[in-house]
């Protein structure tokens, strides 16, 4: 104990001796760096935006809330077919002073009663206006049930909840494809707001630079007022567009940081939320229409959502139907019960308790009959949806396609047209520092060369849009591999992870839609081997 204490002594002292502020939690930031980066505006490229909304975005956390929803709603179904084991109990204490007849009848427990007065007690459970002598008395009952016939009713309810719970899987997926689109197409509006604003304030510093050599010319005696006076409002009527081009970066911030799940920081007020890195690039890619149909057929979650609602309403038209079966259940279990004579609590009966209960519902006036009728109803409703969700698929894919083309053909377009409105501008400069040319001209092509960029800007963020979301109808941009990819095709749930499965036709005929056969995609592999001396 001594060496302890004078160990301890010594840490102590070292402790204080040394600067405990350097070097408390060795490694981490000072209290400047740390509000250095808390006042620091966060930089985001495209796939750190994407990471984070996945991981903070508010409908993804809720659709993934909905599926622990049905995982319990699937528990509770299960838990129907297996036995139930309940432990119920009763104790009863009763004032003495209620064991007392006041002179009214009284009924004994023997089969005929005396008509002599005083307190006479009859047992419980008899019929009378006095009690039992015992003032306490308990039960304590432990008894399983099981069920042993429901008609269908309860395989079918968890067949149902299953369907529920890979319906919101896939509603997940749905959800993640979703919010992977829109963040890239804010991100991209983020990218073009941002072109935008250096575009206006080019702009506005060669009309400064024109009204600048107007005013000099002027001065000289060389060009009239007028020519300033041009310029001057030329300039004037810039500063507009300038000033709504940076609201609308920043607006176009906010509405990223809430796609991303962003809080508001205080200590950053005034300051953008973020800061977006990257630019709006050109990235070609074609996809064969039919092909690109085929993949969304095969991929699409929303697809999968819809035949998983097929099938559980299948499966609540069996629930429906069960009801014109009997339903027999079987209990049994043990019970302790308190002697009814006898306040001793040692003084118990104990025994066995064994027995069944069924009902059936021989004649309900038609209500099962009207449950099956419309739950049929919602089946043929759920099908028609899914072969219209078919073709609201072919039509987004066909869409995106179009507008795909379209935007890579304007990008080449406004290309062209920002080289020839820079050469105009150029041209008519010469000329108005020859003489031969008016003030006129060059604020008319400097007009057009800052209208071509903006096009130009505008046609890549079309583009990039369309790409995103061509991606996001084709499924292509998130590709998920597990075990779980259709309705209906359940393995074992702690088997090992298996590439995704062919989608499998559906044991429902489903209005003749049918399903495609899936898209046969062929993978090269190139092995290159370097052989050293």
């Amino acid at each position: 104990m001594r060496k302890v204490s004078i160990c301890l002594s010594l840490c102590a002292a070292i402790l204080a001796c040394v600067p405990l502020a350097p070097l408390l939690f060795a490694g981490t930031e000072s209290l400047s760096e740390l509000r250095l980066r808390r006042t620091a505006v966060p930089r985001f490229t495209l796939d750190q935006a994407v990471l984070t909304a996945l991981q903070r975005n508010a409908d993804i956390q809720k659709a993934r809330q909905e599926i622990e929803r049905t995982k319990g709603l699937y528990i509770a179904m299960r838990a129907e077919i297996l036995p139930k084991i309940e432990m119920t109990g009763q104790f009863q204490d009763i004032d003495p002073h209620l064991q007392v007849n006041h002179g009214g009848p009284e009924i004994t427990a023997s089969a005929t009663p005396t008509p002599t007065p005083g307190a006479t007690a009859t047992p419980v459970g008899t019929s009378g206006f006095n009690f039992s002598s015992v003032e306490r008395s308990y039960n304590v009952r432990l008894e399983a049930t099981q069920v042993l016939f429901a008609g269908g009713r309860i395989v079918s309810q968890i067949r149902a909840a299953n369907f529920t719970r890979d319906g919101s899987y896939f509603a997940f997926r749905n959800a993640i494809d979703t919010v992977v689109a829109t963040v890239k197409q804010q991100f991209y509006q983020v990218l073009l707001n941002r072109e935008l604003i250096q575009v206006q304030e080019e702009s506005v510093k060669l009309l400064q630079s024109q009204l600048q050599d107007q005013q000099n010319r002027f001065e000289a005696g060389t060009v009239p007022r007028f020519n300033v006076l041009q310029a001057q409002v030329a300039l004037s009527n810039q500063y507009p567009l300038l000033i709504a081009a940076q609201n609308n970066y920043r607006i176009s911030l906010l509405q990223l940081a809430k796609t991303l799940g962003l809080d508001f920081a205080p200590e950053r007020a005034g300051q953008p939320p973020l800061e977006a890195i990257g630019q709006l690039q050109d990235r070609p890619r074609h996809i064969p229409l039919p092909m690109a149909i085929e993949l969304a057929k095969e991929r699409r979650p929303f697809l999968k959502q819809q035949k998983a609602v097929v099938l559980s309403n299948a499966e609540q038209v069996r629930v429906a139907r069960s009801t014109y079966f009997p339903q027999v259940s079987a209990f049994g279990g043990t019970e302790a019960r308190s002697s009814s004579l006898s306040d001793n609590p040692r003084d118990v009966s104990t025994g066995y308790i064994f027995g069944a209960t069924g009902t059936w519902a021989i004649w309900d006036w038609g209500a099962t009959y009207g449950a099956v009728k419309q739950a049929r109803a919602v089946l043929e409703e759920s099908k028609i949806t899914l072969d219209d969700a078919n073709r609201q698929v072919e039509l987004e894919v066909q869409q995106q396609d179009s507008n795909l083309k379209q935007s890579a053909e304007l990008v080449k377009a406004t290309e062209q047209s920002v080289g020839q409105a820079e050469e105009a501008l150029r041209l008519a400069s010469a000329r108005l520092s020859a003489g031969a040319g008016t003030q006129l001209e060059v604020l008319n092509s400097r007009v057009e060369v800052t209208q071509a960029q903006s096009n130009r800007l505008q046609a890549l963020y079309n583009y990039n849009t369309a790409l995103a979301e061509f991606d996001r109808v084709t499924a292509t941009e998130v590709v998920y591999s597990n075990e779980l990819d259709e309705p209906n095709t359940r393995q074992k749930v702690k088997s090992d992870a298996k590439p995704t499965p062919a989608p499998k036709p559906s044991p429902l005929e489903l209005n003749h839609a049918g399903n495609r056969p899936p898209v046969q995609t062929t993978t090269r592999t190139t092995r290159t081997t370097t052989s050293g001396k």
